[in-house]
């Protein structure tokens, strides 16, 4: 069954679209006030960044394997509790958090790490918290089940 399109207003409301707006910050940070991370920063960047990746690749086939939307606002077909969704309620946007501290490393945009916390409270306000409301409003106890011996982050 098609998916409505996401509410007025929000067309473009995207994690993605988040995570690079807030990566392209910390470049700019990067550049403007450039900090050598060392070769111990970059591979500890590398490997943030490759784990994020991973969490939100498997997060993602999950989805796909369960045939539920990965569209954030749009109304989840199923409740997906299996796979890395035993770990974490919201592996992808805390792949995206990852991500952005692993950038923020490789780059060497040490100041940039407070970007890391402020991407966590955008994507806990504007997609973890209404997307936990629908989820226990359309699957009730199942959700409430899931969320009481599954972390929301980690």
């Amino acid at each position: 069954m098609p998916q409505p399109p996401p509410p007025p207003g929000r067309p473009f409301d995207l994690p993605p679209l988040w995570l690079l707006a807030f990566a392209l910050l910390a470049r700019a940070q990067a550049r403007l006030l450039p900090i050598d991370p060392g070769t111990a920063g970059r591979i500890a960047g590398w490997a943030l960044v490759a784990g994020g990746l991973a969490l939100a690749l498997a997060a993602v086939v999950a989805l796909l394997r369960a045939r539920t939307t990965l569209v954030p606002h749009r109304e989840a077909s199923a409740l997906v509790t299996g796979g890395i969704y035993r770990f974490s309620r919201n592996p992808i946007y805390l792949g995206d958090v990852l991500v952005l501290a692993g950038l923020c490393l490789i780059w060497g945009a040490i100041a940039g790490l407070v970007l890391v916390p402020l991407l966590w409270l955008v994507l806990d306000r504007r997609f973890v918290r209404p997307e936990a409301a629908r989820l226990r409003a359309r699957f009730g106890p199942a959700f409430d089940a899931w969320a009481a011996r599954t972390r929301a982050w980690i």
